[in-house]
């Protein structure tokens, strides 16, 4: 049984289920049999996966993580054994036009959550989603390893920074007595799959092209991202979770997710990956003058892959070709292949050793 079956019939609470990787979670979550109870913001894009896969789960609040007694509240009803708290303001680009709200929502946002469990007995353990740019990035060719200085540029990667060190005040002051939640975060790379529509993302922007038959405008050809398929973290955010409800408090502390060095790739050489599965794909080069993104982005998850024992089970082209394959499915024909997916990487996972799976 996947995960061991850790989460049939656990009564888990996502926060951010509405936005492209918490569907996702969702959407495995339920396949599991767990009980869902979604905090968030409706869906901001037309379609949304969300909406798209039309889940039956146990609530679906729709309420910003900024209202702490709003927040509580529903944790008093839920009464969640764990929470996986994905809501945040995710976009580079946006946090440059509304920086303040970005902070708010990402670092006060994530003080609300850890506050309502640290106040809800019913909470096990809380898996706090990051990101890889939550790291102070000097463009250095060496991984990100979790125990390296925390930092960001631009709003968006330095509120994700003050979320971590949010998560770890909690884990310090508050989580570190007997009977309290288990804490860890976990910060993944740049994912990619079908059911995202965000605005200034690659693959996205890249579809809405697409559908449209124009070329699509790209603004650092030369930029590397550790890519890897929404499914890739979610297994270890799905890992980290089983451990914390299996009561072992060696998890409770920073983890990474990440690709092999394979998945680190410019953003060209994705694009033209991208076009050997979707033939339809045509980009062009913006010259014009762009805020500040970081050029140079790598993860180390020699920790994850030694101590949890999670292993990527999809390389970079079988991410792009499923990643085409949704898309087209929806496209063309309106058919929604989540599932399936779903079902498809769990059995590579199978195949390639993973713990998890097993």
């Amino acid at each position: 049984m996947t995960f061991s079956a850790v989460y049939k019939n656990r009564r888990v609470l996502v926060t951010g289920h509405t936005g492209f990787k918490g569907s996702w979670l969702a959407c495995w979550l339920s396949r599991m049999g767990a009980e869902i109870t979604g905090v968030a913001l409706a869906p901001d894009t037309n379609p949304d996966h969300w909406d798209l896969l039309k889940l039956n789960i146990s609530a679906d609040h729709r309420q910003d993580i900024r209202d702490a007694s709003a927040l509580a509240a529903i944790f008093k009803k839920a009464q969640p054994e764990i929470v996986f708290h994905l809501a945040a303001q995710p976009l580079v680009r946006r946090s440059y036009k509304d920086p303040l709200a970005t902070w708010s929502t990402n670092v006060m946002g994530t003080a609300h959550v850890l506050e309502a469990c640290r106040q809800t007995l019913s909470v096990k353990a809380i898996v706090s989603v990051a990101t890889d740019k939550c790291y102070e990035n000097l463009e250095k060719a060496r991984a990100f390893r979790e125990d390296d200085p925390l930092g960001g540029y631009d709003p968006y990667s330095a509120s994700k920074a003050g979320a971590e060190l949010v998560a770890s005040s909690y884990r310090q002051s508050f989580f570190g007595v007997k009977d309290a939640p288990l804490l860890a975060t976990a910060r993944a790379g740049n994912v990619i799959g079908g059911g995202d529509w965000s605005e200034d993302r690659l693959i996205p922007d890249l579809v809405r092209a697409v559908a449209e038959k124009r070329s699509l405008v790209i603004r650092s050809p030369k930029a590397t991202r550790p890519w890897q398929h929404v499914l890739e973290p979610l297994a270890g955010y799905l890992t980290l979770g089983q451990k914390l409800l299996q009561g072992d408090r060696s998890f409770a502390e920073a983890w990474n997710f990440g690709p092999d060095d394979s998945g680190n790739q410019t953003v060209e050489t994705v694009l033209t990956k991208m076009k050997s599965y979707w033939p339809s794909v045509n980009w062009n080069v913006d010259s014009a003058p762009q805020p500040h993104e970081a050029g140079l982005l790598h993860l180390d998850s020699g920790k994850a892959r030694s101590v949890l024992q999670w292993v990527p089970a999809w390389s970079l082209d079988e991410a792009l070709a499923t990643t085409a394959e949704w898309y087209k499915n929806y496209l063309e024909k309106k058919n929604v292949i989540t599932v399936q997916q779903i079902d498809a990487y769990t059995a590579a996972a199978q195949k390639s050793g993973a713990r998890w799976a097993a």
